[in-house]
């Protein structure tokens, strides 16, 4: 029975039970949520829960959501045997839904659903790209749909604003319902006049085609925003219901703007249109109304609008140049021209004295801490740390103002000393803290936007001198109320690091450790995410001494903050830290204490668990060859996520971690030998980690040698018969290079033999070299091939006469006249050059094996032959490869510590194809020819080109 509407609140409520730390709570949750994923509609009923409005701020079911739709995407987009998979309909919304919201917010929820899009467009039809050209066809469309709405729109604006002056007068007993409808019809009205503009015409960017809506409709909107105003206050006051209207009608009316700014930039760019925009928005700043300046929303519009202008990128001087004596008007001076014509509108708007009004205005008025913010930041912390430098620039007033001010920065760059002035008033008006005062909150606002503008400001001042002179100082002041300061310090030592030389390092390390010492959690938060991340960079020996402090006061606040999110930051800063020093060893025991810690507590949040496994992987990497210390604590972990029961989403970031183990350890351990039958299972459900997976088997084969082939060679076998001839070309070159090590080892499973002969006979033989995934599966199985030949030729014999290989080949066109060796040969000979040199003296030497079979045929090929065995037996002493030229430092490296990369080289060096003399069975070969086909291989021979068969002498040594 397929899934409604209806049961969005038992999907929520089971999602939500999923993240409980209790395990009577979640498996339940588990269990009927594993249920629920085969039902038609569970995808829809997650889209629907990730996107909807009123659980935004629940972050932690979205991206559980968000985990469980990548997965059931990758498992039931496609039909299956144990399930019909999903409707045509309910794949249609689910496109629809994600293309609806590739600008999601949240990176995490962000960055699954990029891999959901992935997983779908892999299975999209090639047809679905004609979509992109219907586009074209809408311009006339939008052009007549657009007149019937723009005058439904300005007929409804009108009675709007003819019926706002009663309700003003506080006439509330009159009925007002129509004009209520009036307002909503005419809110969708704009949409649809917004979609029209944006989409119904292609961007003036591209086509510089003026685009006349534009200009008729933004200042008509900007009219109907200043129309609007004059009843906010009344409203507020009389009219609830109208003046939640009116904040949605002037926040939608600029959010139209913007968007049409940024679609048609030059049309948008008439004096007409920009001059009276932009003007507005600068006063509406500057010198807003008091009620005006409650209005955030709105606020946040017009610097949106400012720094889309002044950032915009076609509104910048073009300093291309032109061919002299060419008179012709390129598309680039037409762009050059609008450019200069609408930079000479910005300067007149924005002359120097008005640039610095609202670089003041910015820092004195929007940077400025208010009484609420300081209320919610001494009541909880973190949470005040994530709500403020945690969200988007769009989303709140001060971060958009930040955002503004860096735009304004750049731009007018003479805001440089201005900037300076106001620093250093507000150090001289509040030398020290002790209660929060306005001259407090100002020089907070004045170290903010220091901060943000450290490349520029640096020419106006020294960070050495400020650092020594206040920074400093500021830090030894431990009074509560300091914490405002010390915040914006750390923020300060992050932005500012590129200044930070080598005689102010080692008191900026310690100030950095003494931050995230602090009491404040959001005092330490801003340090551990601003800071201490990008001091990192550094490896000298002074940061190298404070590193167990470092540690220690991450492992505390680890254990002192409660929010998802903030976890999540002391983990990816833990994890920061182990990839970027040069040396973890000393500090392995107190990691694998926190790890272990970190670990258990985590138990049922599969995405914290997602966190500390990339910070474990990062730990062992960083170990290295020492990685067996980290066993006790790294194999019950493994064991745990391994498990055919463990939560899916937990399975890529446990595959990184099995793999990265592999690679790192010096020897199989028994406990890593008991997991590889984990694989099947993995492989099983999907070969979306098929690459990974590759990697695994390679470290077991080539660390576990002959005990993990005697003890797996079964299961090795079904995991091999599972993926080849089930996978695409590009699965089939990851599993390809892990056969060929098996056949050089000498175990041929007969089983996978005859699946790579069966493709390598199959292949067509036209086509592939318009396909490089096709050439490449093609030469590899060749080349394996040709190793069998080489180094079991009966086995090769007998594999390519078996009739259940023949019947198959003939169910595949495969015409039974022709010889599968003699095919083999052609592709030997074809791909020769497009292989690396092992397999060039592979298919050498398999060549030269093939002179010694009775097939008359081969005296037709016996030229070219001898061309390819002349080639590589005169090339071979200037082909050195990286494989043979390692020989010297596998000689000289005795004393390394075996790992999986020390002995694949040790593979690769004693391939017994590198002990094999191609000159020596070259020339017993033809001795065994002439004797096979007497004459007609002396006429074979006379058929040569004499240089060819000069060349054959001098490789033969023959006189």
């Amino acid at each position: 029975m397929a899934l409604s509407v209806s049961d969005l609140p038992v999907i929520y409520t089971l999602l939500a039970n999923s993240l409980s730390g209790d395990i009577n709570v979640r498996k339940p949750a588990e269990d009927s949520l594993a249920q629920f994923e085969s039902r038609p509609g569970f995808c829809s009923c997650l889209m629907e829960v990730i996107t909807a409005k009123d659980l935004v701020s629940h972050t932690d079911v979205r991206l559980m959501a968000s985990v469980y739709l990548k997965n059931s995407i990758n498992r039931y987009w496609r039909n299956r045997r144990d399930s019909m998979g999903m409707s045509n309909e309910e794949k249609l919304h689910l496109r629809q839904k994600l293309l609806s919201h590739l600008r999601e917010e949240n990176y995490q929820i962000a960055l699954t659903f990029g891999r959901s899009d992935l997983e779908i467009c892999y299975r999209l039809p090639k047809g679905m790209v004609r979509l992109a050209f219907r586009v074209s066809s809408t311009t006339s469309i939008a052009s007549q749909f657009f007149d019937y709405s723009w005058h439904l729109w300005q007929t409804d604006v009108q009675n709007i604003l003819h019926g706002f002056p009663a309700l003003a007068q506080n006439a509330s007993e009159l009925p007002h319902g129509d004009i209520y409808l009036t307002c909503e019809r005419w809110l969708l009205c704009s949409k649809i006049i917004r979609q029209l503009i944006i989409s119904g015409f292609p961007s003036d960017a591209k086509s510089l085609q003026v685009v006349q809506p534009v200009k008729t409709v933004c200042p008509v909107m900007l009219n109907a925003i200043r129309s609007f105003f004059p009843y906010y206050s009344s409203f507020q006051e009389k009219h609830p219901k109208f003046w939640d209207f009116l904040k949605k009608a002037c926040t939608k009316l600029m959010k139209i703007l913007i968007a049409t700014q940024q679609r048609h930039p030059y049309s948008f760019g008439d004096q007409s249109v920009l001059w009276h925009v932009v003007d507005f928005c600068l006063n509406k700043i500057t010198n807003p109304e008091p009620d005006i300046l409650s209005f955030e929303e709105f606020m946040i519009q017009c610097m949106s609008m400012m720094k889309a202008v002044l950032e915009c990128k076609e509104y910048k001087p073009s300093f291309t140049g032109r061919v002299m004596g060419d008179n012709r008007v390129t598309l680039q001076e037409m762009k050059k021209n609008v450019s200069s014509s609408v930079a000479g509108v910005l300067a007149s708007l924005l002359p120097s004295d008005r640039v610095v009004l609202l670089c003041n205005i910015l820092i004195r008025r929007y940077f400025v801490l208010t009484a609420k913010d300081v209320e919610e930041w001494y009541q909880n912390p973190e949470s005040f740390h994530h709500e403020q430098d945690s969200v988007l620039w769009s989303e709140r007033l001060r971060p958009c103002a930040e955002a503004l001010y860096i735009v304004l920065f750049e731009n007018h760059s003479q805001v440089g000393p201005v900037v300076v002035s106001i620093l250093q008033e507000a150090m001289n008006g509040c030398p020290s803290v002790s209660e929060i005062s306005p001259e407090l909150l100002l020089k907070d606002a004045a170290y903010g936007a220091a901060a943000y503008v450290y490349y520029e400001l640096s020419n106006y001042l020294s960070f050495k001198d400020w650092f020594n002179g206040a920074l400093s100082i500021e830090l030894t002041n431990d009074h509560p109320n300091t914490r405002i300061i010390h915040r914006k310090v750390a923020l300060i030592l992050g932005q500012w690091v590129s200044e930070i030389k080598d005689d102010t390092r080692k008191p900026v390390y310690c100030a950095l450790i003494k931050l995230l010492q602090e009491k404040d959690l959001c005092v330490r938060h801003h340090d551990l995410c601003i800071s201490t991340l990008k001091m990192q960079i550094s490896q000298s020996r002074t940061f190298t001494d404070l590193l167990p402090l470092c540690w220690d006061s991450c492992f505390k606040l680890m254990e002192d903050v409660q929010e998802f999110d903030s976890k999540v930051q002391v983990l990816n800063t833990i994890s920061g830290l182990i990839a970027r020093i040069t040396e973890v060893m000393p500090y392995a025991n107190k990691l694998v204490q926190f790890f272990q810690k970190a670990w258990e507590e985590s138990s049922g949040e599969s995405l914290l668990q997602i966190q500390l496994l990339t910070a474990l992987k990062n730990f062992v990497a960083a170990l290295g060859y020492q990685s067996p210390i980290c066993y006790n604590l790294l194999m019950p972990i493994l064991q745990s996520v391994l498990n055919v029961n463990s939560p899916d989403e937990l399975l890529e970031d446990s595959m990184q971690l099995w793999e990265t183990t592999l690679s790192h350890a010096t020897a199989m351990a028994p406990q890593l030998l008991g997991y590889f039958p984990c694989l099947v299972e993995i492989l099983e459900r999907s070969f979306n980690h098929l690459k990974v997976a590759a990697s695994i088997i390679e470290g077991y084969i080539v660390l576990g040698g002959f005990e993990f082939l005697n003890m797996h060679a079964p299961t090795l076998a079904k995991v091999l018969d599972l993926v080849i001839g089930n996978v695409n070309d590009r699965g089939l070159l990851s599993v390809l290079p892990l056969v060929d090590v098996l056949v050089q080892d000498g175990f041929m499973i007969f089983k996978f033999c005859y699946n790579l002969s069966e493709i390598n006979c199959h292949m067509p033989e036209r086509g592939d070299d318009h396909d490089p995934s096709k050439t490449a599966v093609k030469t590899s199985s060749a080349a394996i091939l040709a190793r069998i030949l080489v180094m079991n030729t009966n086995f090769l014999a007998q594999l390519t006469s078996e009739q259940s290989l023949l019947a198959h080949l003939q169910k595949a066109g495969f015409s039974n006249e022709e010889n599968i060796l003699l095919c083999l040969v052609d592709v030997w000979l074809d791909k020769v050059d497009n292989v690396t040199s092992t397999q060039r003296k592979t298919f050498a030497v398999a060549l030269s094996i093939i002179l010694t079979m009775r097939m008359p045929q081969v005296l037709d090929k016996l030229d070219q032959i001898l061309s390819v065995c002349t080639s590589v037996i005169l090339g071979g002493s200037e082909d050195l490869t990286e494989e043979e030229s390692s020989s010297d430092n596998m000689q000289s490296s005795q004393l390394q510590v075996p790992s999986k990369e020390f002995r694949r080289r040790q593979i690769k060096f004693s391939d017994p194809i590198n002990q094999i003399s191609l000159e020596n069975s070259l020339r017993d070969n033809l001795q065994t020819c002439s004797a096979l086909h007497g004459e007609l291989f002396n006429t074979a021979m006379s058929k040569m080109h004499p240089a060819a068969f000069a060349q054959l002498k001098q490789a033969l040594n023959m006189p």
